[in-house]
């Protein structure tokens, strides 16, 4: 609060919020957390990136904790009052056809994206960097995605390090999928990997919001502060980040 932010989208890992596929912490405790503080929370993010769960995994077991664990997720966000949850396409492997792992992927998102409408809570889906997936790294391959779920409780979300990385722009995006099926971003800066905050890469701040603004966009602008140079004065970044974005408010 003191650095100026009134919204959150909480991370699900600990120590921030436990979520597993078993069970997940006290969401009124941490709500009342949030109240106290005079914040928020409208986006859920499970932890999705790292071990053990993930929506195109391969082992049939490890495919069901894992659409057990994002349904946790969707219990916890409805009891958060979180109207989104951030996902992506998952991750192939590399000793088989790349389709075969979109199509688990799709699979598991469009089950859980039947289960998010009974929550009133809506699916963003971003793209992810070539090293990190070899299944959603572009635009077009969420739109694909989009287009194969067809589904109004399944949208995009853009993550501005995936898509600078992957020579696309602000307008590309808002271009191929329509203000309408954009929902969510993780809008920060970067040259064009790392997710640092504002002043710390390259990108044109004013450009952006005035593209951002042009188009209609009217969710969030999340900042996805993970750069490890930033982990012993987080507050202090916080605050620095923020006041960038004063002059346009």
């Amino acid at each position: 609060m003191r650095a100026g932010f009134k919204t959150i989208e909480l991370w699900a890992g600990s120590p921030h919020f436990f979520l597993s596929n078993l069970e997940y912490d006290d969401c009124k405790k941490v709500s009342k957390m949030a109240r106290e503080r005079g914040l928020t929370i409208q986006v859920i993010t499970p932890e999705n990136c790292s071990v053990p769960y993930q929506f195109a995994a391969g082992d049939p077991d490890l495919y069901a904790k894992s659409f057990e664990y994002f349904k946790k997720g969707l219990d916890a966000g409805e009891e958060l009052g979180c109207k989104v949850m951030a996902v992506h396409s998952g991750r192939g492997y590399l000793n088989e056809d790349r389709e075969e792992g979109w199509k688990r992927g799709r699979d598991m998102l469009a089950r859980l994206t039947d289960y998010a409408g009974t929550k009133g809570i809506t699916l963003a889906m971003e793209s992810l960097r070539p090293d990190e997936t070899n299944l959603a790294t572009t635009v077009d391959d969420v739109k694909r995605m989009l287009t194969e779920i067809s589904h109004p409780n399944f949208k995009a979300m853009i993550d501005t390090c995936p898509m600078g990385v992957a020579g696309e722009t602000l307008q590309q995006w808002f271009d191929t999928l329509g203000v309408e099926n954009i929902v969510h971003m993780h809008f920060i800066d970067g040259t064009p990997y790392g997710h640092l905050i504002w002043g710390d890469g390259n990108h044109d701040l004013k450009n952006w919001l005035e593209t951002v603004n042009k188009n209609g966009y009217t969710g969030l602008l999340s900042q996805e502060i993970t750069a490890s140079d930033y982990y012993q004065k987080p507050f202090e970044a916080d605050c620095r980040n923020f006041k960038m974005f004063e002059p346009y408010m």
